[in-house]
C-alpha cells in the first residue's frame, strides 16, 4: 500500500546517513528534521488524492452543484442589495463555502489515520511530532489552492470575472487564510470523533452554518434578527471581503461588521486559530498516553 510506503520513508530523520551523505543526523539541525519530516507527511497525503483523484472530485462536486443550482435555476429569483447580477454575488460566496467545507475532509483524513494505526506508526519512529500535525496542514492548503483553481475556472466559464489583479491575489489569500484557521479545527475534531463515519456526519452541523450566513444572501434581506446572526457570523466577514476585493458590486449593511469586513476577515481566522490550536494539540498529545 502507499500509505506503508509512505511512513516507512518518513522514518528517515533517525536513520543512518545514506551512502555518500557528508552529514549524519547528529551534524543536522532540529529545523532540518522537522522540515523533513513534514515533507514526508505531505508527499503521502499528495500521493493518495493523486492515486484517487476522485476524492477531490467530490470535495467540487457539492460547490459546483449549488453553483449551477443557486446561479441558474434560484437564480433569478434572488434580489442582490444595490442592484447586480446574481451570480456575481454568488460565485466569491461559494468559493468561501468550498473553504468552509474543508475542516470536513480534514477530520476524516485524521480521524482514518488515528483509527487505521498510521497515526501510532508516526509516534513510533524517530520523527518530530509537531510534523504529523503540520504535514496534515500544509497538504490540505496545497489542495485547497487546487480546489479554487478548478473553482474559479468553472466561475470565468460561467462569465464570472474579477476585478483587478491585486484584489485577486488578496482575496486568493483571504480565502487560504480562513481554510488554515478551520484545519485546526478539522484536526481537532478528527482527534475527537470515533470513526470515519461520525466524521462525515460534521456535514450536518457545516450547512447550517454556511446557509446562516452571507453566502447566498445577504443579512440585510433576513429577518432581523437573523441577519444579525448572518452578519456576525465570520464565514460572513470573509464572503463580503472577498466580493469587495473582487469588486463585485454589492451594498453593504449598516452594521459594524459588516462595514468592516476587511478586517473582520483576518481577525475571524486569526481567533478560530487562536481557540482551537491548543485543544487540538493537547488532544494529539494525549495519544501517546
Amino acid at each position: 500500500m502507499s500509505g506503508t510506503i509512505e511512513v516507512t520513508a518518513a522514518s528517515g530523520s533517525g536513520g543512518p546517513a545514506g551512502p555518500g551523505d557528508a552529514s549524519g543526523p547528529a551534524e543536522r539541525g532540529r529545523t532540518y528534521w522537522v522540515l523533513s519530516d513534514c515533507w514526508n507527511i505531505v508527499r503521502r497525503g499528495l500521493t493518495h488524492y493523486q492515486r484517487q483523484p476522485i476524492n477531490i472530485a467530490w470535495q467540487l462536486g457539492f460547490p459546483i452543484l449549488s453553483v449551477l443550482l443557486y446561479g441558474y435555476v434560484f437564480g433569478s429569483a434572488m434580489k442582490v442589495p444595490g442592484g447586480g447580477d446574481y451570480r456575481d454575488f454568488l460565485m466569491p460566496g461559494m468559493f468561501v463555502m468550498t473553504m468552509a467545507f474543508g475542516f470536513i475532509n480534514t477530520a476524516t483524513l485524521v480521524v482514518y489515520d488515528s483509527t487505521k494505526g498510521v497515526i501510532d506508526r508516526f509516534r513510533s519512529m524517530p520523527m518530530s511530532p509537531s510534523a504529523v500535525v503540520a504535514g496534515r496542514g500544509v497538504t490540505d492548503l496545497i489542495v485547497a489552492c487546487a480546489e479554487l483553481t478548478i473553482l474559479m475556472l468553472t466561475a470565468l466559464a460561467m462569465g464570472w470575472r474579477p476585478d483587478g489583479f491585486l484584489g485577486f491575489l488578496g482575496a486568493f489569500g483571504l480565502l487560504l487564510w480562513l481554510r488554515f484557521a478551520l484545519i485546526w479545527l478539522g484536526v481537532w475534531l478528527g482527534l475527537l470523533v470515533p470513526n470515519p463515519e461520525a466524521a462525515g456526519g460534521l456535514f450536518a452541523v457545516a450547512f447550517p452554518l454556511t446557509m446562516i450566513s452571507s453566502i447566498f444572501v445577504a443579512p440585510q434581506l433576513m429577518p432581523d434578527w437573523l441577519g444579525f446572526v448572518a452578519a456576525w457570523n465570520p464565514i460572513s466577514s470573509t464572503a463580503a471581503a472577498t466580493r469587495e476585493l473582487f469588486g463585485t458590486p454589492v451594498g453593504g449593511g449598516d452594521t459594524w461588521i459588516e462595514q468592516h469586513a476587511l478586517l473582520m476577515a483576518g481577525v475571524w481566522p486569526l481567533i478560530l486559530t487562536l481557540l482551537f490550536v491548543p485543544p487540538a494539540v493537547r488532544r494529539f498529545q494525549k495519544l501517546s498516553r
